[in-house]
């Protein structure tokens, strides 16, 4: 593994924490009813943690049994966690 590589995913992974701490503090000014919040968004919030966990377990499972690297498992588990985070922070930021 390059240096390059290591960086990219220290990179990916500060960005994932970011938007997800974004997403928390956006629902949680939701829910003390500072900022306007879409009805059902509290059964969303919960509802979208199993698939997503599912869809991140799944993508790991399968760098590991293709024989990927431990950089290239962790990248492709962040995958499906960040596109829902980033999506959920444009959706809740509107």
């Amino acid at each position: 593994m390059s240096p390059f590589t290591l960086f990219d995913l220290n990179l990916r992974m500060t960005a994932l924490m970011l938007d997800t701490q974004a997403v928390i503090a956006l629902r949680l000014l939701a829910i003390g009813g500072i900022l306007p919040a879409r009805r059902g968004e509290n059964q969303r919030m919960l509802a979208e943690k199993a698939p997503a966990w599912n869809e991140a377990w799944s993508a790991a499972t399968s760098a590991m049994l293709a024989g990927q690297r431990p950089d290239q498992v962790l990248a492709a588990s962040m995958a499906p966690l960040g596109r829902k985070v980033r999506a959920n922070r444009k959706r809740l930021s509107k």
